[in-house]
């Protein structure tokens, strides 16, 4: 082939950059910001009964452990507003700094006035425009929440729900359209109620008094298109950093499929904040799936890292034997347990690559390509184990006891590439 054929390089694909403003979510010392150069941050809910301090705290920490950079809470009745300043203490009393947002709908108003331990305990407060009141009521109750966040110097975001949109903005924007010569569909006038809602409640909230970076917003559909189609349209028309998130995603896979599929092209083009996986949890299942799949979807986006990522093969028939997917789960389970306490001991551990393949066809590349790496023997091979570190071939494991082996050395790896210059991790060590 001759060598004009390439004299292009083919580009590198990456995320647009974002050009949102930047907020600034505190809670003591701990700053989390959110847009701008910020990176993208994950959010997650409580699904707790607020009244139960202990119950919801012991949530907000497992949530926070689990990654999540923000919790919100449902803040709906005065015995729930009353108990916030309580899981805050108590999760100060734990060493859990992460900031608490207050999730607000027809009564936050009063709750923020008649409560202000509530609304000092609370880092952020998420208002809903389309139910803080109507007629001469509204603009009142959302300039109220709106006095309460400049009292306490909190950022607010106006999180607009395609479910609770403001009656009369969509009433409105409805008789224009049935004015227009070609009218648009039903469901472009449901975006541009979404948009126009979002941005004009922000406006009000900066006429107000409130800093432009510190108003964040959203706007909540449940269908991945609309998703798109909306945010789209609401970065080209502002600048105010956005909080990403399909609600009422769903269950298990169908959930996380929608969300990573809606939230993945928009990251890509330089929109989103903030991200929220609403997934419904399986019966029995952990309230922490939503933020590992958030924090997966960043990851794999290449934006964020957050635990060390561990590639295995799929399977195939060369791999009837299940120990390489037995590993690769114990593996992977092991270093996401770890990682609270590797968080600090290990800097940068969080970017590490391990590989579990099943057999030698794709084994040994593969491995080579991970920081360590590991090729089992599949059907008729030899019953060894070649490990790879750093690239080059360092070991070979045969035995009973591959699995272990190879755990011992991952550990060595960690505490000796991302350990050194640490006195509490040689401590560990």
């Amino acid at each position: 082939m001759p060598e004009t054929a390439f004299a292009q390089p083919i580009a590198i694909v990456q995320p647009a950059a974002r050009r949102s403003r930047q907020a600034r979510v505190c809670w003591g010392a701990r700053v989390v910001t959110v847009g701008g150069d910020a990176p993208v941050r994950v959010q997650s809910m409580t699904n707790t009964d607020t009244v139960d301090a202990i119950g919801t705290a012991i949530q907000v920490k497992e949530l926070a452990q689990a990654g999540s950079e923000m919790v919100r809470l449902t803040v709906n009745t005065p015995e729930a507003a009353a108990e916030v300043p309580h899981i805050r203490e108590q999760l100060d009393r734990m060493g859990i700094d992460v900031p608490l947002i207050g999730d607000f709908h027809y009564n936050g108003h009063r709750l923020l006035t008649e409560f202000p331990g509530c609304a000092q305990a609370l880092s952020k407060y998420r208002i809903n425009p389309g139910n803080v009141g109507k007629g001469d009521k509204k603009d009142k109750q959302f300039g109220q929440m709106i006095e309460a966040a400049l009292k306490w110097d909190k950022p607010v975001r106006i999180g607009v729900n395609w479910g609770s949109l403001d009656q009369d903005l969509l009433a409105g924007l409805m008789d224009a359209n049935n004015r227009r010569a070609q009218p648009w569909e039903a469901r472009q006038v449901m975006y541009e109620a979404l948009v126009t809602s979002a941005i004009k409640s922000a406006d009000l909230a900066v006429r107000l008094g409130m800093a432009p970076g510190q108003v964040i917003l959203s706007c909540k559909v449940s269908g991945v298109q609309d998703l798109i189609a909306v945010y789209r349209e609401l970065a080209r028309r502002c600048r105010y950093p956005l909080h990403l998130g399909l609600t009422e995603a769903g269950m298990g896979a169908k959930g996380t499929v929608a969300s990573a599929a809606a939230l993945s092209i928009l990251l890509q083009e330089g929109i989103g904040d903030t991200i929220r996986v609403s997934l419904t949890p399986q019966p029995g299942e952990a309230r922490t799936q939503e933020v590992l799949v958030a924090s997966e979807i960043l990851q794999a986006m290449g934006l964020r890292a957050f635990v060390p990522s561990v590639s295995a093969c799929p399977g195939c028939g060369r791999t009837t034997s299940t120990t390489f997917q037995e590993l690769a789960k114990d593996i992977d389970d092991y270093l996401r347990a770890q990682m609270p306490v590797w968080r600090d001991l290990y800097p940068g551990v969080e970017r590490l690559k391990v590989a579990v393949m099943g057999c030698i066809v794709n084994g040994p590349g593969e491995s080579k390509h991970a920081d360590i790496g590991i090729s089992l023997p599949g059907n008729g091979e030899s019953p060894a184990a070649p490990v790879f570190i750093d690239g080059e071939k360092a070991m070979t494991l045969r035995g009973d006891h591959i699995a272990q082996d190879f755990q011992r050395i991952v550990e060595d790896y960690i505490a000796a590439r991302f350990g050194n210059g640490n006195p509490a991790a040689a401590k560990a060590a």
